[in-house]
């Protein structure tokens, strides 16, 4: 599959791609909309748009390469890299035409423009939706003259008396309520006071102070990875060899593709995780990579 592909199937589940040293296509919800000059429904939909500036590599593109050709992560990123290379010839020469997401290209002023293609739908809920055209709804009724001028006659009298039909029933309604409101807040109150006239309270120790110590732990958000596994049982395993290596291995849950995570360790700061993963890719592995979370 080219790199466009894995682009336009993770654009479907994701607001943002980002493709290393290239850019990124994000994505912004549209609802539905009426053109009132056509009469056309559009149903609610996701628009690609394409940022320069977001060039650094999150991971994602690479992780869905890695599981969906069975590769490993270096060598996703190999073929990322190497695509983007072919992308970039061709916008030296004026276009680049990514199917289903978009087509790049350089203006007279040598700046990058990006159309979407609007024939891609993008939103998950819209799955299936398509653009309606609405027939224009027209009535013609024809009243006759006597009728509307005898109901002019009967409608305000009718609506006089409802009215005070409807003033007299709110009023009596009312006032009873207010009655029987009253009494039963009279009788509450009376049984309230019996009940704080007829307890007493004796505490005879005071209770003892808690001293409650809090400590902060600082969260270990950066691992490095010695695998991701599809079977759990297989993580199992990995995570019992690190163990017996002599790691403080753990899994830290699934990613986003249904895939278990397996760390050599996890580490408070960055620093600390790439120094661990440097002497990890030299003595243990070199397929490890480092994965904030």
């Amino acid at each position: 599959m080219s790199l466009a592909s894995y682009i336009n199937d993770l654009l479907h589940r994701y607001d943002c791609v980002i493709v290393p040293n290239f850019g990124g296509f994000v994505t912004n919800k549209i609802g539905a909309r009426v053109n009132k000059e056509t009469n056309v429904i559009y149903p609610p939909k996701k628009q690609v748009t394409f940022n320069t500036y977001l060039q650094h590599n999150d991971g994602l593109l690479a992780n869905h390469i890695a599981s969906t050709e069975r590769i490993s992560f270096e060598k996703s990123l190999e073929k990322i890299t190497e695509e983007v290379a072919t992308w970039k010839k061709q916008l030296e020469q004026g276009k680049l035409a990514l199917q289903g997401v978009g087509v790049l290209t350089i203006n007279e002023e040598s700046k990058l423009f990006f159309e979407p293609d609007v024939s891609n739908n993008f939103l998950s809920e819209s799955f299936g939706l398509s653009k309606t055209e609405a027939p224009v709804i027209t009535r013609k009724e024809v009243i006759d003259d006597s009728v509307v001028q005898e109901s002019n006659r009967v409608i305000p009298l009718i609506i006089k008396r409802a009215a005070v039909a409807a003033i007299f029933v709110g009023l009596t309604y009312t006032g009873w309520n207010y009655v029987q409101n009253y009494n039963h807040q009279k009788e509450f109150i009376n049984q309230q006071e019996k009940a704080i006239q007829s307890a007493t309270f004796v505490i005879n120790t005071p209770l003892p102070m808690l001293d409650l110590k809090v400590s902060k732990e600082k969260l270990k958000n950066f691992h490095v990875v010695a695998g991701a596994f599809e079977e759990e049982l297989n993580a199992q395993k990995k995570l019992i060899e690190l163990k017996n290596e002599g790691f403080e291995a753990s899994i830290i849950g699934e990613n986003s593709f249904g895939l278990t995570h397996v760390v050599y360790g996890s580490y408070v700061t960055k620093e600390l995780a790439r120094k661990a993963l440097k002497s990890i890719k030299r003595n243990q592995s070199e397929e490890a990579w480092l994965l904030e979370k």
